[in-house]
């Protein structure tokens, strides 16, 4: 399937089927190129709405599969001592260049069976719980906490509101402001709303080329704006939700660049860009002491949008 900015590939990759048929070697091997050369094109100069299709694509790698293609030895550790396990919040505990450290995530579905028993990434009051236990964990033992955020928001459902999904993320914004050890938060996909934010309270926040962080989503907020969800694309445009934006503004602290063509196209290279963003970050953060640690945090979030 062709998203809709892909669309230029269409007829040139119809050309291609056509020469391939016909076995004509020396012009298949020019109209390669010239798809090749469109291809990096579409991708070198790609629209705010472009990236908001590349980061909901269904193939996208997930928390798990960075987190087994990063991490070695990791172990899950499940369950928020209170209600039950959230399978739309993984964590647990892992290696990363021979130290421990703890590792969270929002986890979606890789088909509809999978979506299904993940609640397509979108966590409930006892994902957000397990993820601060973890946390808690690991300022206890002094592990640095590394999220991926990847959800289109927390799940809304009556039975999560029962249970108290909007303290459940409160919460972890007032723990994780004050967790004394390096917090790395990272944005893979789409980060929706309070569900993104119950794991981005963060030292650095590392987004990917083609990821999106916002309060809302584009159709909410043409929804709201004009009454139109079908301006989407110009809301995306207006709202700045895109990483190279939000670098910009001083939300990101740095956009790990992806493969041509989104992550999804080489997960082993973009598991690697982003190990050495991981690192560099690490690097830079276990030079502060515990106090230090936390008036950086503090410090990050009180100068956003103040120009400084």
């Amino acid at each position: 399937m062709r998203l809709e900015f892909e669309q230029p590939l269409v007829e040139i990759d119809e050309r291609i089927k056509e020469l391939e048929k016909k076995q004509k070697a020396n012009e298949l091997a020019v109209v390669k190129e010239e798809r090749q050369q469109l291809y990096e094109q579409i991708y070198s100069n790609l629209e705010p709405w472009d990236r908001v299709q590349i980061a909901r694509l269904g193939q996208r790698p997930t928390t798990l599969d960075y987190i087994y293609a990063i991490f070695d030895d990791f172990i899950e550790l499940h369950g928020d001592r209170t209600y039950g396990d959230d399978a739309a919040m993984v964590g647990g505990l892992a290696m990363f260049n021979g130290k421990p450290v703890t590792v969270i995530g929002h986890q979606r579905g890789k088909d509809t069976k999978d979506n299904i028993h993940r609640n397509f990434g979108m966590a409930h009051p006892e994902g957000y719980r397990k993820a601060l236990r973890l946390m808690k964990q690991a300022d206890k033992f002094r592990r640095p906490v590394i999220c991926f955020i990847d959800t289109k928001g927390a799940y809304p459902g009556k039975a999560a509101e029962e249970r108290g999904q909007s303290e459940s993320i409160a919460r972890n914004l007032v723990e994780m402001a004050g967790l004394s050890v390096p917090v790395i938060s990272i944005v893979i996909g789409e980060g929706g709303s309070g569900g993104a934010l119950g794991i981005g309270i963060c030292n650095h926040l590392l987004m990917l080329e083609n990821s999106t962080y916002s309060v809302i989503s584009p159709e909410g907020a043409a929804a709201l704006l004009w009454k139109d969800s079908t301006q989407a694309k110009r809301a995306a445009e207006s709202m700045k939700i895109t990483a190279p934006d939000l670098l910009e503004l001083g939300v990101a602290d740095e956009v790990i660049k992806e493969v041509m063509g989104g992550a999804h196209q080489d997960v082993q290279k973009q598991s690697e860009w982003i190990a050495e963003a991981v690192n560099r970050s690490l690097e830079q953060l276990s030079a502060l002491s515990p106090v230090e640690i936390v008036n950086q945090r503090y410090e990050k979030y009180r100068h956003i949008g103040s120009g400084q």
